[in-house]
Formats: structure tokens, C-alpha cells, sequence
């Protein structure tokens, strides 16, 4: 499987990739898609064809989305917002399942604590991936969502291994909201 990590932003786009093979994740790129001082709309048409270029280039299974944080800042959120959404547009045009992480869900997977500090972030991806430097942050961002899927994949598929042993058939398919049993017992 590989994985197409994206995290938006309406100036910068991360993106990473990574590929997963059993328990075995490997780094295969990752980058930024900067926009012009531009107008929005220019802007938006920029991450949409830059997330194309990116899909088309490296051939990703799936992808991954860090969710729109509210900021205190209403329009910051709202840029924010339409940045991510042309995101998913791209995503969604390239044919990729799209599969959504809040900071907290990628931070969590990532580092082990939900709040941690992006230079926290930059050096567990760096490790993780055995990077020989360290990636942006908008670049370590993506990568840690990519990674999160990941995670979130092998636990979905751990989970129906042990359920399997107990008897019980689990329909996870590592994204959220997919924990179903035959017997109903699972939400």
C-alpha cells in the first residue's frame, strides 16, 4: 500500500508518501506545494493541480488528511478550510480513498502524545523513517499523517487478528468509524 499524506494549507501544502509492506513502512518522498501571493482562487487552482502532479507522479493507493483545526483567527480558519478542501478535491479526482486525522489522532500515532510541539513531530518522522535529515514541518506534518494511516492500518488489522482468534469477525478496516462485529458488540 502506499500512502499519500497531505497537509493543507493555503500558502503551503505538505505532501508525503510512504509505502507500507506488513509491519515495514519506507519513506518514497515528500515535499511542499507553495502557493503564490495571488489571489485565493489562483491559489486554490495551484494546490489542486500540485496535488495532481504529486498523485500522478508517485501513484498513491490511498491518502490522508489532517481535519481543519478552529483557529482564533476566523478567516485564517476559513483560508484554511478551503485550502483543505481543494485538497480533497485533487484526492478525490485522482481517484484515492481519502481517509481524515485530526492533529491530535496524527500527533498521538506519531509522537505518543497529543500535543506535542511540531519539532517534536519533524524529529519522530525523521526517526521513524531513518531520514538522513529533517523534513520541513509542513513536509514532517504530511508525513506523520501518512504515518497515522499507517498505524491506524496495522492496528485494524492486529485487532482482527486477535478477534479472529476469539471468534468474532471485525469489519476494520483501519479508519475511523469502521468497528463493526457480526454480533453488534462493537461501536
Amino acid at each position: 500500500m502506499r500512502i499519500l499524506g497531505i497537509d493543507p494549507g493555503s500558502r503551503i501544502t505538505g505532501f508525503g508518501v510512504v509505502d507500507v509492506d506488513g509491519a515495514h513502512v519506507s519513506y518514497v518522498a515528500s515535499g511542499v506545494i507553495r502557493t503564490s501571493e495571488g489571489e485565493l482562487a489562483e491559489r486554490i487552482d495551484e494546490i489542486v493541480h500540485g496535488i495532481a502532479e504529486v498523485a500522478r507522479t508517485y501513484k498513491p493507493t490511498c491518502a490522508a488528511i489532517e481535519q481543519v483545526f478552529v483557529n482564533v483567527n476566523p478567516k485564517a480558519t476559513l483560508m484554511l478550510g478551503q485550502a483543505r478542501g481543494a485538497a480533497i478535491a485533487a484526492l478525490v479526482l485522482a481517484k484515492l480513498p481519502v481517509t481524515e486525522y485530526t492533529a491530535l489522532q496524527v500527533k498521538q500515532s506519531v509522537v505518543g502524545y497529543g500535543k506535542a510541539k511540531k519539532e517534536q513531530v519533524q524529529e519522530m518522522v525523521t526517526r521513524l523513517l531513518k531520514l538522513p535529515g529533517t523534513p520541513s514541518a509542513d513536509a514532517a506534518d504530511a508525513l506523520a499523517c501518512a504515518l497515522a494511516h499507517a498505524h491506524a492500518g496495522k492496528l485494524a488489522g492486529s485487532l482482527n487478528t486477535l478477534a479472529a482468534k476469539a471468534g468474532v469477525q471485525l469489519g476494520l478496516r483501519g479508519r475511523r468509524g469502521d468497528v463493526k462485529t457480526r454480533r453488534g458488540r462493537l461501536v
